[in-house]
């Protein structure tokens, strides 16, 4: 895993009609089930990579929070979008989260999730001062999920340097989420996971190829991994 740089396969290895696929819910209704999260900093690329091309084009809405600066978050999200069944963009402000799509935080701006008075949830985007030296932050993103979401999320932090996110997952399992933290074989920084691992935030510790199906088994409903696409 580590080392291999994200290429662009040919659009054609992407199946339409399974990217467009979504749980059964009627048409405009908002999305009201699980929720995962998702936190990386150091060698998060590639470990994004590895869980989203894992995971089916009906999963649950995804969003991430990867230290990066924003002239590349973009074009993250397309490779991200291109290697995956997961349909994935970066945050909008105010859009509205659905299932089958992966929301990445821009590189100029923390990312929230917020509860809709009338149901459902939407993307939040702020370009207040940075948390743990970092905008946008883990820890934002995460906050946000043990205050709006509470048991329904389900949080996962992957590699990265220093301690962002951690208590943010904290908060996240007491409010009731399952959490899943990055071993330390598999990451490229032991970082962030061995600090959610301290404050005592993780119901589990897996390697980075057992993440996804380790959260699909949390879902339950049939939901089952699948091989990455082959790159070139």
């Amino acid at each position: 895993m580590r080392g291999v740089p994200i290429s662009n396969p040919p659009q054609a290895q992407r199946e339409p009609s399974q990217a467009a696929a979504t749980p059964p819910r009627a048409r405009g209704v908002p999305y009201s089930g699980t929720i995962i999260f998702i936190g990386a900093s150091t060698g998060g690329t590639e470990a994004i990579r590895e869980v989203l091309t894992r995971l089916p084009a009906d999963v649950p809405p995804i969003l991430m929070t990867q230290h990066m600066p924003e002239m590349f978050t973009a074009s993250f999200a397309h490779r991200l979008n291109l290697l995956s069944k997961v349909n994935v963009k970066e945050a909008a402000q105010g859009e509205m989260i659905e299932p089958g799509m992966a929301y990445l935080a821009p590189g100029h701006s923390h990312l929230r999730i917020k509860k809709m008075h009338a149901g459902g949830y939407q993307c939040e985007l702020s370009r207040s001062d940075p948390v743990n030296h970092h905008r946008p932050s883990v820890d934002v993103l995460f906050h946000s999920a043990a205050e709006q979401v509470g048991h329904a999320a389900i949080g996962v932090i992957l590699t990265g340097m220093g301690k962002d996110g951690a208590v943010g997952l904290l908060r996240m399992m007491q409010a009731g989420a399952w959490t899943i933290g990055q071993d330390q074989d598999t990451c490229v920084v032991y970082g962030m996971p061995r600090e959610a691992a301290l404050l005592g935030a993780l119901k589990e510790v897996v390697p980075i190829t057992e993440v996804a199906a380790r959260v699909l088994q949390r879902l339950g409903g049939g939901f089952h991994s699948h091989a990455e696409y082959p790159r070139v």
